[in-house]
């Protein structure tokens, strides 16, 4: 049997930060929780590494869009002046557009 660690996000496209081979880019997500009598926003940000023709989808996107992004969760470290760092990565496997962001339509977006 193989053991597998996944993430699934649906969240707003923030910045994309397009390099050779590599894409980062943030995603917003929000969870609602009960302060008191009223109901607060939580919003978090999330950072996705994309390759390959993941990357290539992202040309039809628009900062403010809703999409779903699945994946694998990695862990990487590096040496900061001598200390060992390790952080949490999450690579992306799956890559759609649910909605796009007000007054854009995808056809539109492709004309541009």
């Amino acid at each position: 049997m193989q053991n597998i660690v996944e993430f699934h996000i649906i969240g707003r496209l923030g910045k994309i930060d397009a390099a050779e081979k590599v894409t980062h880019i943030s995603v917003a997500v929000n969870y609602n929780r009960r302060e008191g009598e009223t109901w607060k926003s939580d919003p978090q940000w999330h950072r996705v590494t994309l390759f390959g023709k993941l990357r290539d989808r992202l040309a039809k996107t628009t900062i403010g869009d809703l999409v779903r992004i699945t994946g694998r969760i990695g862990q990487s470290s590096y040496k900061v002046e001598g200390q060992t760092r390790y952080s949490v990565d999450l690579i992306a496997d799956g890559f759609a557009i649910l909605a796009k962001a007000k007054g854009k339509t995808v056809d539109a977006e492709a004309g541009e």
